[in-house]
């Protein structure tokens, strides 16, 4: 019998493998539009895997596209010398899940890269959190705990959640888009809940935090496990 857990944490290593080939490639370059590099990706994860099955659409923003959420969907834009950027891609290995997010910085804006380090150290300081308080809190708990980790790295948080169950592919349109199955602000349910067959869930916890003044946001996701 397959281990959930262990199926989502393989897809997500495979994920970082993605992520690493891009970087080594050197894929992330101005001039670009996110249309194309987003292509570009996908068929990097084509060849090194032989998959075409992502299981949300695939994100690619820079510059003020970088404000937006995942549900918004704006024009298409060029990299430039001095921007920021991230992905958000949901690759599906084998029918199970991975959801990762990472931002990239390209030059040497001093925001822009405080914003990439934040991004990152605010999510391993969230997961933190959750692991030592995952019998007690709620999703509403842990929406209004990274929110305020936002105001105390000095930025706004970016959208009305901050996470998703995630599971055996298609979950998405299994689960639907209730409240209940996001880290948001009215989601009263614990999050050590389990589901309806009495199963443990698991959840993407997502960093987004922003600043509107100066028309850049940073992003970072993965999955939340004790393993």
């Amino acid at each position: 019998m397959l281990d959930p857990l262990n199926e989502l944490i393989e897809a997500e290593k495979k994920a970082e493998l993605l992520f690493q080939e891009i970087e080594s490639r050197n894929l992330v370059i101005p001039g670009k539009t996110e249309k194309l590099l987003n292509t570009e990706v996908f068929n990097l994860a084509f060849e090194l895997f032989g998959i075409k099955k992502f299981w949300h659409k695939r994100i690619v923003r820079a510059g003020k596209n970088t404000l937006l959420p995942y549900k918004e969907n704006p024009p298409n834009l060029t990299i430039q010398k001095d921007d920021i950027m991230f992905f958000d891609f949901g690759p599906v290995f084998e029918n199970w899940e991975a959801d990762i997010g990472k931002t990239y910085v390209i030059g040497a804006n001093e925001k822009k890269l405080k914003l990439k380090k934040d991004v990152e150290l605010a999510w391993k300081e969230g997961k933190d959190y959750y692991l030592k308080n995952k019998a007690t809190l709620t999703g509403a708990d842990f929406y209004n705990y990274t929110k305020n980790l936002a105001k105390k790295y000095g930025w706004e948080y970016g959208n009305e959640h901050c996470g998703h169950l995630i599971g055996n592919f298609p979950h998405e349109k299994i689960l639907g888009e209730e409240e209940i199955n996001y880290i948001h602000p009215n989601n009263n349910l614990l999050m050590s809940e389990k589901d309806i067959n009495g199963e443990e869930r698991f959840w993407i916890y997502e960093i987004h935090f922003v600043d509107y003044n100066l028309n850049i946001g940073g992003f970072h996701e993965q999955l939340l496990y004790t393993k």
